[in-house]
């Protein structure tokens, strides 16, 4: 058995599950986290907080109070888990919690208010319009030309994505519900990402991944289904390009205020040398699939290392 470095924790709480889009993710993520916590001598405990009603809420509370955690590992995608809900419940509750603190969190929730804190720190974006619910399902004249990237402003896991091509049809959004639309231009050539851990309170931008999903679109599919994308650690891409990513997903991270782990994707063409920032992940996924586990791997940090340098970086409510 290993063990773990954060003596002053003993009771973990992984929270995972939940009620979004993302659910099945979180509690394949949660359950490798639980895994790995236990094998590092922490007494664990599972929550699922599916129901985000009022009672439900309540249970929530109670059940946190009753096992009453040292920490929250933050297992969570997506809905109340990434975009700060379950984060006020736990400052409330005076209970630590690892990743993003509540305005991080709504912050990198929010894709458009992300990219224009990128373009306000002079990160490098894609032009990109925004539309309402009811005008995106009165199928809109996007101002960018195609190629062109259709995408909810409010969910992960590329859940609603659409990329139009020159001569496809518009697709038939009438019954679009995932909230507002970001509309931004295509860039072709590569799919990057790059996480950032944080080791005994320095943050550190772990490497780069160049995503090839086998069907030409990185969306739910491609990132969940085994066999759907191809990862190769490190990209093989030219080192200043590798070595900007690195410097940008770092940047993207101080920016946002994110803590213990965030993760950055990016778009490169070649053709033009043009890198650009798309969004940063404050919840990155844990399975056996996600890319943060990935890069650590790389940088000769198993799973359970991961898991517990996130732990250490877990913080209080003031």
């Amino acid at each position: 058995m290993n063990q773990n470095t954060n003596q002053q924790f003993k009771k973990v709480a992984v929270l995972y599950g939940g009620p979004s889009a993302e659910r099945d993710v979180s509690l394949v993520s949660g359950a490798a986290v639980g895994d790995a916590l236990r094998s590092l001598g922490y007494n664990v405990m599972m929550l699922d907080p599916k129901d985000i009603s009022d009672n439900g809420l309540a249970q929530f509370k109670t059940a946190l109070k009753n096992f009453a955690p040292d920490v929250c590992f933050n297992a969570l995608h997506g809905r109340f888990g990434e975009d700060g809900g379950v984060q006020e419940i736990l400052e409330q509750l005076k209970i630590r919690y690892t990743h993003s603190g509540p305005a991080a969190s709504r912050l990198a929730m929010d894709k458009v208010k992300t990219l224009n804190s990128f373009s306000a720190h002079d990160l490098p974006i894609a032009r990109h319009e925004v539309f309402n619910q009811a005008a995106i399902r009165q199928q809109p004249t996007p101002s960018i030309a195609r190629p062109l990237v259709i995408k909810p402003v409010t969910e992960g896991s590329s859940v609603g994505l659409y990329i139009i091509k020159a001569g496809d049809e518009f697709p038939d959004l009438s019954t679009w519900n995932f909230g507002d639309a970001l509309v931004e231009e295509y860039i072709p050539g590569l799919e990057l990402t790059s996480a950032v851990l944080e080791i005994d309170g320095v943050a550190t931008a772990l490497g780069v991944t160049e995503l090839q999903p086998n069907r030409g679109v990185y969306d739910y599919q491609a990132k969940y289904q085994t066999g759907e994308t191809t990862h190769v650690c490190p990209a093989n891409i030219d080192q200043k390009i590798y070595q900007q990513c690195l410097a940008f997903a770092l940047r993207a991270h101080q920016v946002i205020g994110a803590k213990g782990v965030s993760r950055t994707d990016f778009r490169y063409d070649p053709h033009n040398n043009r890198l650009a920032l798309l969004e940063i992940n404050t919840q990155p996924g844990m399975t056996n699939l996600s890319l943060v586990p990935e890069q650590a791997i790389y940088k000769g940090i198993s799973f359970a290392q991961l898991v517990d340098y996130i732990l250490a970086a877990a913080g209080r409510a003031e």
